[in-house]
């Protein structure tokens, strides 16, 4: 894993975080606790700030970056963001799931309890609505999210890379 400071910079990490051994995390970046960066994952905060919250998966191939002093990038709590996803200075609030190859774009706002459906581009400055799934390039709202997906996606796949990183402490 490559774990750099940079510009006085460094990394900090919450409690019971797993961190792949090729995972790249570098300067302004802070994570909660139970967090897992999976294989290929990159957070690069060399140009602004990233945060994650507590419960944050990034799995594997999936880029964080923000826009030079402009855009930071904030992620909540219990977020999963899908294999090779990218994820641009933008916010993504509590509950959210985050598709396999979905690109979401700068200040772009994902309030709780949605879904970025895989290979969903969400345009730069798009606002998706708390409840809802968005989909496509534009990503577009699709339907409302119903209780069901909430607890049978966005949390189960969350809790469940918590349980998956416990195999590779």
């Amino acid at each position: 894993m490559i774990i750099r400071e940079l510009n006085g910079k460094k990394p900090q990490f919450g409690d019971d975080c797993f961190i792949a051994e090729n995972a790249v995390i570098v300067g302004d970046v802070q994570m909660g606790d139970q967090c897992s960066i999976w294989y290929n994952a990159v957070l690069r905060g060399d140009v602004h700030f990233i945060k994650l919250g507590n419960k944050v998966n990034v799995q594997d191939g999936a880029v964080i970056h923000c826009t030079y002093q402009k855009c930071p990038t904030t992620i909540g709590n219990n977020v999963s963001i899908g294999h090779n996803a990218l994820v641009h200075g933008c916010t993504i609030h509590d509950n959210v799931l985050v598709g396999m190859g979905s690109i979401v774009m700068d200040e772009c706002i994902i309030e709780s309890n949605s879904i970025i459906a895989a290979g969903a581009v969400v345009t730069k400055g798009t606002t998706v609505e708390s409840g809802s799934i968005y989909a496509g390039t534009p990503a577009k709202k699709i339907k409302d999210i119903s209780q069901e997906l909430i607890s049978g996606e966005i949390d189960r796949i969350a809790n469940n890379y918590v349980k998956y990183s416990s195999w590779y402490k």
